[in-house]
C-alpha cells in the first residue's frame, strides 16, 4: 500500500476511518498499562485521532506520527491551538503542550525518536496496513521501542469478502503470529459492533515488548 493512497483518502475527505468518539477500549483497559501519569506515549498512523486528547488530558505525553500533514493540522486546528512547527530529521515536528506530532513516514522512525516511550496505543495502524506490511511493523516497533514498552492494541475482525479493508481484518491468531517471541501478549476484550454496516469484531491486546 502505497503512501499516496493515504494521502489521497485525506485530500477528498474520504475519512470514514476516522471516530469522533473515544475508543471505548482505550477508556476501559488504559489503566490496566499502569504507566506514569507523566509517561510518553506513542500513537502510530495516527490521523486526527482525538484519542490522543483523551491521553494527553490524563497526564500523558503524546507522540504521534502520521503521512498526512493535512490531518496533524486539523488536529490542532479543531483544539484551537497554535502548535510550533520545525524540522527533525526528515520529519515535521508540530508540537504543543503535551502533544508532538511528527509527519512523515512511520517506518523511518528511529530508536533515537522513541526513547522516551513507555506506552503504545495502536488503535490504527496495525489495522490500516495490508499482509505483506505487518511483519515490517512489528519487526520496526521490536527494533526500536525501550525494552518493556507497554502496548494497548484494538484490531477488527470480520469475515473475508463483506468488505474491502483498510481497516483490514486481523484474527487473533494473525495477532499472536506477528508478536510470538517479540511480546507478551495478553488477550483483554471481544466485543461485536457494526463497522459500517458489516458485522464485525473488534478485540484489545496488551503487550510487552520483551
Amino acid at each position: 500500500m502505497e503512501a499516496d493512497f493515504w494521502l489521497t483518502r485525506w485530500e477528498k475527505r474520504e475519512i470514514g476511518f476516522h471516530q469522533v468518539e473515544i475508543n471505548r477500549f482505550l477508556k476501559q483497559y488504559w489503566p490496566s498499562l499502569e504507566l506514569a501519569r507523566d509517561s510518553t506515549v506513542l500513537v502510530p498512523l495516527c490521523g486526527k485521532s482525538r484519542d490522543m486528547l483523551w491521553l494527553a488530558q490524563r497526564g500523558h505525553h503524546v507522540l504521534g506520527v502520521e503521512l498526512s500533514e493535512a490531518a496533524v493540522q486539523e488536529f490542532f486546528e479543531e483544539l484551537e491551538v497554535q502548535p510550533k512547527v520545525d524540522q527533525q530529521g526528515s520529519f515535521t515536528h508540530y508540537s504543543a503542550e503535551n502533544v508532538e506530532l511528527l509527519v512523515g513516514d512511520f517506518f523511518a522512525l528511529t530508536a533515537e525518536n522513541l526513547q522516551e516511550v513507555a506506552g503504545v496505543y495502536d488503535r490504527a495502524a496495525l489495522v490500516a496496513l495490508p499482509p505483506e506490511m505487518r511483519r515490517d511493523y512489528v519487526n520496526l516497533l521490536a527494533a526500536i521501542l525501550p525494552a518493556k514498552a507497554q502496548t494497548l492494541l484494538i484490531t477488527f475482525e470480520y469475515r473475508l469478502g463483506d468488505r474491502e479493508g483498510p481497516p483490514f481484518s486481523i484474527d487473533i491468531g494473525a495477532v499472536q503470529s506477528l508478536f510470538e517471541g517479540r511480546c507478551d501478549l495478553n488477550m483483554l476484550d471481544s466485543q461485536s459492533f457494526d463497522l459500517r454496516g458489516v458485522d464485525a469484531t473488534e478485540h484489545a491486546f496488551r503487550l510487552c515488548y520483551l
